[in-house]
């Protein structure tokens, strides 16, 4: 942070500096910012979604990103959350502990949430302000159908599997440093992707500490299993060298895709082009799943591929 600071500004009069936004979208909020807590008016005929993340500084994001790409991404990972379940997304709240009140910082930082949040009509409903190392926790909240929310678990034998966009570019650009960093630290949430699938989904996560657990983590709760081509992964383009093991292990370990992995009936797979007519969304076919359990890889040829490590373990 640059040593431009509010050293004769409280928390209360930063919050009002750089979160109290007049906001269009926020029509059910009903009690926002100020307050001891949020009030928010819920439909009758919705169900609400609730999620929370925290990006550490030095375990999340380098500590030199961009403040406005620590916004956006702090939102983003949330949203991705919400596009697994099937949401509209409406409110969010934000907890921010800052080692210093750096003006600059928290005009670039709110600016890169806010713009996202904009795209969604979203409200932010209040929060908290604290002096500390650099930690940004968000909850947000949605809105679906009763009964209709997309769940990991769900998943029958003979389901396809499909993931959204490519896998590893943001594994790719943390290893690599001269590989974009625009899907590192500027991740899309797929939240339109995610309201297209419900009632056609059977299973839905989005892919955070890597395929490998997050898929993994679908077969168990639903209680199936699969055993897939590697070669079917779909990789970034990139100009790094890069082996195609390599690529196959940053595809399935390396996390910080939010891309929704999620299954389909076999029999229903042609709805899929006319659902997301109009979303910009590259879809892929990773396979099928099957009775059993486990995740399994194996190459066209018939030979066992392992990756070292299945994904993103914060104690493991």
């Amino acid at each position: 942070m640059s040593a431009l600071s509010h050293r004769d500004m409280d928390e209360f009069s930063l919050i009002e500096r750089y979160f109290r936004r007049h906001q269009p979208g926020a029509t059910d909020l009903e009690l926002g910012i100020g307050d001891d807590a949020a009030i928010v008016r819920v439909p009758a005929d919705r169900h609400l979604v609730v999620s929370v993340d925290t990006l550490v500084a030095g375990r999340h994001f380098q500590r030199d990103t961009a403040a406005a790409d620590i916004g956006h991404k702090a939102l983003a990972v949330n949203l991705s959350d919400l596009a697994a379940m099937g949401a509209a997304p409406r409110w969010w709240w934000l907890a921010l502990s800052l080692p210093d009140a750096d003006a600059h910082w928290l005009e670039a930082f709110s600016g890169g949430m806010f713009a996202l949040a904009e795209q969604y009509d979203m409200a932010l409903a209040g929060g908290d302000l604290v002096c500390g190392p650099l930690v940004v926790t968000m909850t947000v909240a949605g809105l679906v159908a009763p009964d209709q929310a997309l769940c990991r678990r769900g998943a029958a034998a003979g389901d396809a599997i499909y993931v959204t966009g490519t896998l590893g570019a943001a594994a790719l650009a943390l290893r690599y440093q001269q590989a974009p960093a625009a899907p590192l630290h500027r991740p899309r949430p797929r939240v339109e992707a995610g309201r297209a699938l419900v009632g056609l989904a059977t299973a839905c996560v989005d892919i955070s500490d890597g395929l490998g657990i997050d898929l993994g983590q679908l077969l168990t709760a639903s209680g199936v299993g699969a055993t897939l081509d590697p070669a079917a992964l779909p990789l970034p383009t990139t100009a790094v060298d890069v082996s195609g093991t390599q690529l196959w292990e940053l595809a399935i370990s390396g996390g910080d895709d939010y891309e929704l992995c999620f299954t389909v009936p076999s029999a229903r797979e042609q709805e899929l082009p006319q659902r997301l007519c109009g979303i910009d969304v590259q879809l892929t076919r990773l396979g099928y799943t099957r009775r059993g359990a486990g995740l399994h890889w194996r190459t066209r040829d018939g030979a066992c591929f392992r990756p070292s490590v299945a994904g993103y373990r914060h104690f493991g």
